[in-house]
């Protein structure tokens, strides 16, 4: 499966958003580099379910459930939920909505990890379609 010119659009402002997480939290301000990033991993989730289902959700409770079906069908997808909802977690919810930032070291650590999302997001999106029969035991 190619990665269609719209996926890779969304992915390109998934790596901006993570350049701007990256340098908002070079400033000192990590409330907003944790929005930001929380940003860049729903473009990333988003181009990924694009190029896999054919279709963009339009918001973040369907980005999860767009994730969560593909996971139940194919098991590289696993991990990738389970990051997605560790991040909604802490760096939308808890440091961002909630302002709870401390400590600072996990937070500053997904923030930066952000890029390794996209590009597991990037890798499950160009995997072949699931085949009958064939059970997909791959790790990016």
């Amino acid at each position: 499966m190619t990665i269609s010119q719209e996926a890779w659009t969304i992915f390109s402002d998934a790596e901006e958003l993570h350049n701007a997480a990256l340098e908002r939290l070079e400033q000192g301000d990590v409330r907003d580099a944790a929005e930001k990033a929380w940003g860049a991993t729903l473009r990333a989730a988003s181009a990924m379910l694009l190029s896999v289902t054919g279709e963009e959700p339009e918001r973040s409770p369907a980005i999860r459930r767009g994730i969560d079906n593909l996971a139940r069908d194919r098991k590289e997808f696993t991990a990738l939920l389970r990051n997605y909802r560790d991040r909604q977690d802490l760096l939308h919810g808890d440091c961002f909505y909630h302002g709870i930032c401390e400590p600072r070291e996990p937070i500053e650590r997904e923030i930066r990890e952000t890029e390794t999302f996209i590009s597991a997001a990037k890798w499950l999106a160009e995997l072949p379609p699931l085949q009958w029969g064939t059970e997909w035991v791959v790790t990016p």
